[in-house]
């Protein structure tokens, strides 16, 4: 399966780059949303991981049948 998806690709110029972006995309993203949890208030976390056992009446309340 490889190979035919390998022959395809080496018909195209300047495809080896695109290997790169996807890695650079995935680890600045990544590194971001590390960056973003470590700078988390400690107040939004806990308020945060409440929210599935939360039984308020708004979330039943915009389920319309």
């Amino acid at each position: 399966m490889l190979r035919f998806i390998k022959h395809n690709l080496t018909g195209i110029d300047g495809v080896e780059i695109y290997p790169i972006i996807s890695l650079l995309i995935f680890v600045i993203f990544f590194a971001a949303m590390l960056v973003y949890v470590i700078r988390m208030k400690k107040s939004r976390i806990n308020e945060v991981s409440a929210l599935p056992f939360d039984e308020s009446d708004d979330v039943e309340s915009s389920n319309v049948n």
